[in-house]
């Protein structure tokens, strides 16, 4: 099984802003987040096993990244209907954005996409107020993302 890699907080880049609908079909622009940290999630399917389970882990600490004024932005190339449905029946209350069409194109834009199987990596990236990438958190195919590493590269973030 692969791990999750970890970077430390990096130089800062510019983090591709995007326009995708949410699971009700509102549109959501990176660039309008921007005064408050970002929690950016490349996730491959709803409904799936591993993908579920990482936004479950998410959604329960969504107070806590709330209180430190981190948005959580979850992304996939499913219809905002699947996301929707998704959404509900899993109870999340964060975004979910439809990269659907053109299908990968957000994730692609992060270099999250993998175009021979037509879906989002496991990646997330961690952006600052001032809409700069600041670390990344990745890991392989059904390999979840370790919640405590968004914790602590939220907290390395917060210190610089």
């Amino acid at each position: 099984m692969e791990r999750a890699t970890v970077p430390a907080i990096h130089a800062r880049y510019a983090a591709p802003d995007f326009e995708l609908p949410n699971q009700f079909g509102e549109p959501v622009r990176l660039a309008a987040l921007r005064g408050a940290p970002v929690l950016l999630v490349f996730y491959p399917f709803a409904f799936s096993g591993v993908c579920s389970a990482e936004l479950d882990e998410l959604e329960s600490a969504r107070a806590e990244f709330a209180r430190a004024g981190i948005r959580i932005v979850a992304v996939s190339c499913d219809s905002k209907y699947s996301l929707r449905a998704y959404a509900e029946n899993r109870g999340y209350s964060f975004d979910l954005l439809a990269d659907f069409w053109p299908h990968g194109r957000v994730a692609e834009a992060y270099g999250a996409f993998d175009a021979a199987l037509g879906r989002p990596l496991r990646a997330s990236f961690i952006i600052d107020g001032a809409g700069a990438v600041r670390a990344e958190v990745r890991s392989g195919p059904g390999t979840p993302r370790p919640l405590q590493a968004y914790r602590d590269a939220f907290k390395e973030l917060a210190e610089s």
